[in-house]
């Protein structure tokens, strides 16, 4: 089986990580993976953005042109990116940041998550990628959870895995919120 998701927000959201997350997750479930990450020449407030491909087989291109799911973090993302999508596919938004009102996204799942309350709720803005990665793993089935909070030991620096626990929390925050 072969899974595509293309991430995409502001520098400073996470994007690149939870692409990495993502990655290091198929791996250690035996998967094959292409990460591909693109970003503005900016630090922060520029776009961040990242694309990654498993599968069982071969992954193929990393580069996709309509991607299965999209994950977007912010409005400017959703208006370049969620018309992308393809159809049958899914567009997880972070609901706190971006409106999807009337836009038409015919043949699509729309899954919001206030991804940026949710984090706030939890103490940090910074968990809103890790909410994303949990919010991913529970609308498409394609990753365990447990295969998340395992990658998070190779995804962040040494450094800060005193962190894990509260990204662990925020995973299952994320996931928590999808609608089922």
């Amino acid at each position: 089986m072969r899974h595509d998701v293309f991430i995409a927000g502001y520098g400073g959201q996470g994007v690149l990580l939870a692409g990495n997350l993502l990655s290091y997750a198929a791996i250690h479930e035996g998967r094959n993976v292409s990460f591909f990450p693109a970003y503005g020449v900016e630090k922060r407030g520029g776009s961040a953005m990242c694309t990654v491909v498993f599968a069982d087989g071969d992954t193929g291109s990393p580069v996709v042109g309509h991607p299965s799911v999209s994950v977007i973090l912010n409005q400017l993302s959703f208006d370049k990116y969620a018309s992308k999508v393809k159809p049958g596919g899914i567009c997880i938004i972070n609901s706190t940041l971006v409106t999807s009102d009337g836009v038409e996204l015919p043949d699509m799942n729309l899954i919001q998550v206030p991804m940026n309350q949710r984090a706030l709720d939890l103490g940090d803005v910074r968990m809103v990628n890790m909410l994303a990665c949990g919010a991913y793993a529970a609308a498409t089935g394609a990753l365990a959870l447990e295969s998340l909070e395992e990658a998070l030991k190779k995804a962040l620096p040494e450094r800060n895995h005193r962190l894990i626990p509260a990204n662990i929390q925020a995973i299952r925050a994320g996931a928590d919120a999808v609608p089922h």
